[in-house]
């Protein structure tokens, strides 16, 4: 069975057309894995569970989407990148037959994922594969609190900070000016996002580190991302945690 996850508007029909007549070619089944939010219906929901391999059809952003829908039920997912190239996609569209031969063959290598564990007070929030972002929601700063293993590592005031783990470290954290960390390399990332004073360099973290953030919200307020999904508002208090499979 092959389970599709696919972005709300990006045109996909190259990648679909292949992947039906590869499915029909070997009598296999092909269902749509249920995403929350996503309204765009291009097969009969089925359960991840029962899917042999999950196929990502959009960019990284489905594909992140895919992988978290992936995780619970512990199955593979294939990344195909439609319209763009991405970190987390694996091939491109006019490629996904070749790519579907190859897995059917055994000839795949399954790639597990780190994750960062955020909680707060005992708390599970949730897990990111990319990176979690505090970051304010109107006008005023964020003031935080960064500890590395109970020990002050710095404190900032402006727009928020990423914390990424090294394949999210080519994400938002670039964008803010942090370093990427290269395929091997363990550990987190923590960038501040647009200091208001001060310097607060981005700082690497061992796997083994524990993360404190104490958020102090402007009045506008501040919010709680996990991979571009917003979480509400950020809580007083986080602790993230490396979880080096996911």
């Amino acid at each position: 069975m092959l389970g599709l996850v696919v972005h709300p508007r990006r045109h996909i029909d190259e990648a679909l057309q292949a992947l039906r007549e590869w499915a029909d070619k070997h009598k296999v089944a092909v269902g749509q894995v249920p995403i929350a939010g996503q309204s765009r219906r291009i097969a009969e929901p089925i359960d991840v569970a029962s899917c042999d391999l999950v196929l990502a059809l959009g960019g990284d952003g489905t594909t992140l989407a895919a992988l978290h829908a992936a995780a619970p039920a512990s199955r593979p997912v294939l990344g195909v990148a439609c319209g763009s190239i991405g970190v987390l996609t694996s091939v491109s569209a006019a490629h996904v037959s070749w790519a579907l031969d190859r897995v059917d063959a055994g000839e795949w290598v399954p790639r597990r994922l780190p994750g960062l564990h955020v909680a707060s007070d005992a708390r599970d929030i949730g897990v990111s594969i990319n990176d979690l972002v505090v970051i304010r929601n109107g006008p005023g700063q964020v003031i935080t609190a960064i500890t590395v293993a109970d020990e002050l590592y710095g404190r900032t005031a402006g727009d928020g900070l990423v914390v990424a783990t090294p394949v999210g470290s080519s994400a938002y954290n670039t964008a803010a000016g942090g370093p990427i960390l290269a395929p091997g390399a363990e550990g987190m990332v923590i960038t501040p996002l647009a200091l208001h004073g001060g310097v607060v360099p981005p700082l690497v973290a061992s796997p083994d580190s524990r993360l404190g953030i104490a958020v102090e919200p402007g009045y506008g307020g501040s919010r709680l991302e996990l991979d571009g999904q917003e979480r509400g508002a950020t809580p007083a208090m986080l602790t993230v945690s490396f979880r080096r499979d996911y």
